[in-house]
């Protein structure tokens, strides 16, 4: 079924002109017909090369030297289809863009989410439209026809389920492996294995006849996957139970369908502090080191801790007490003023050094802040929501969902809902690109009216999915506003 994906966050530009609203009539001395090409017309998408891009660059078109702006719409379909309704919308009315890039990853995304199969050949057709704001001007189009081999992409999450697991073969409670933030496809367990035989499944589901990735018959360190229960049930042994200072760690490849099986000196689990806090003057704290904001500690991984607050322009540092003493311990970064950006940070006690981030005018917001103690490094994730849902404009695409504004401390999103389904479902997310990836704010109670504003926060996969959902007869333009410091949030029609 066909629906109109809008992307926003997704869209990569590289060529950029002017961003006046008004062109110039030398920008236009000579009449250019509009044309579309693309960078390769047929495609064959593999995991293998998901950040591979596909680009789609286009002329100006002409204004017939009126000097008027030319705006862009760009917008995809089957080959056989006239664009009365288009698979998807890449952008509308955009101005002095000439080029569209996507990789391989979404685009094979956004064909599955449309409802076309993995691992078969499509024909796709591409049009930009140019339309000028002098009326007097017809508007142009331009199309190129491409075709399209797609792929079932990799599971987002595996599992180990056997007796050499922690948990047996309780397959609702299998082991789940850590996906490796280098390299895509990759999956790591660390730890205690027992005896016995293990292998991988891609879920937690009941039933042993969801797909599995099993031992090769010809190579031990290579893996088979077998869809729907499909295939040998081939699994790898572990024959030796380690000592106290030793554990298992198994690597999982599931792009090159690799194992390795290694013996590693056991980690230290116990993290060097168990309370972390935000102080400075860019934040909620200020200066008071008696009685900061604190992190949370992550629930699986005791070394990590997050915080999420306002940061308004000035300086900030973390603290790890004692609480009342500047010449304790902190972690800060390795030379004062440090702007927010993600890396290594200086663990060290003391009043001599005293470095501090800094948040300009230009940085400041609401974000979230990861500090790992195991590996002491930070990691600053500025805080942006989307809507996702049938109900709302750009239905249930994760991968492209719908921003709301952030202004003045509130998230704000002005539009449609139930354009696409007048009694559809939407809830609000803190990222994009996968289902189980982040932070979600659902309602209070699943199928809750959007004249019920009380919400919760969920993460990952993780607790119940509300979402709200749309009666009979609301469907229409409103005003969404998500104040995260008050938790406050407004459903107003507009």
């Amino acid at each position: 079924m066909k629906f109109i994906a809008v992307i926003f966050m997704s869209v990569i530009f590289s060529a950029f002109f002017s961003c006046d609203d008004e062109l110039t009539n030398d920008a236009f001395d000579q009449e250019d017909t509009l044309a579309l090409t693309i960078s390769n017309d047929d495609l064959v998408l593999e995991e293998l090369f998901f950040t591979n891009t596909i680009n789609f660059d286009w002329t100006t078109g002409t204004n017939q030297d009126t000097g008027a702006a030319i705006k862009y719409t760009l917008e995809m379909d089957m080959a056989s289809g006239d664009f009365s309704t288009p698979m998807a919308t890449l952008f509308s009315g955009v101005q002095s863009t000439y080029r569209y890039e996507m990789t391989y990853g979404d685009l094979n995304n956004m064909l599955l989410d449309n409802g076309l199969n993995p691992n078969e050949s499509y024909q796709l057709s591409m049009k930009v439209t140019a339309t000028i704001a002098d009326a007097s001007v017809a508007q142009q189009t331009a199309m190129t026809n491409f075709a399209v081999t797609t792929f079932k992409p990799i599971t987002s999450r595996l599992f180990m389920v056997g007796d050499a697991t922690p948990n047996g073969w309780d397959i609702s409670n299998a082991t789940e492996l850590v996906s490796s933030t280098n390299t895509r496809g990759v999956f790591i367990y660390e730890g205690d294995l027992t005896p016995g035989n293990f292998k991988f499944a891609v879920n937690q589901d009941g039933c042993f006849c969801q797909d599995f990735y099993t031992k090769d018959a010809a190579d031990g360190t290579s893996m088979v996957y077998n869809q729907g229960g499909s295939g040998d049930d081939l699994q790898w042994t572990i024959d030796q139970e380690l000592g106290p200072d030793e554990d298992y760690r198994i690597t999982a490849d599931l792009l090159n369908l690799t194992i390795t099986i290694e013996i590693v000196e056991s980690v230290v689990d116990t993290p060097p502090f168990s309370t972390l806090w935000i102080v400075g003057d860019a934040t909620e704290s200020g200066w008071n080191i008696d009685a900061p904001a604190a992190f949370n500690q992550d629930g699986e991984n005791p070394f990590l801790f997050n915080y999420e607050g306002q940061f308004n322009p000035g300086n900030f540092k973390i603290f790890a007490g004692p609480l009342g003493d500047f010449c304790g311990e902190w972690y800060r970064p390795f030379t004062n003023n440090e702007l927010m950006v993600n890396g290594p940070v200086n663990q060290n006690s003391g009043c001599d050094s005293d470095t501090n981030w800094l948040v300009t005018e230009q940085t400041k917001g609401r974000y979230k802040v990861v500090l790992d103690t195991e590996n002491n490094t930070v990691s600053f994730n500025k805080i942006a929501l989307y809507i996702i849902g049938d109900g709302g404009p750009n239905g249930w695409n994760i991968s492209t969902p719908t921003p709301m504004t952030y202004t003045n401390g509130e998230y704000v999103y002005t539009g449609p809902l139930g354009a696409n389904n007048p009694t559809g479902e939407f809830k609000i997310s803190k990222f994009k690109g996968d289902w189980c990836n982040g932070d979600w704010i659902n309602p209070a109670t699943n199928g809750q009216s959007i004249n019920n504003t009380n919400f919760m926060y969920t993460y990952a996969c993780d607790g119940p999915d509300n979402k709200w959902k749309l009666q009979t007869g609301q469907a229409g333009n409103y005003v969404i506003r998500i104040n995260l410091e008050t938790e406050q949030m407004t459903i107003t029609p507009q």
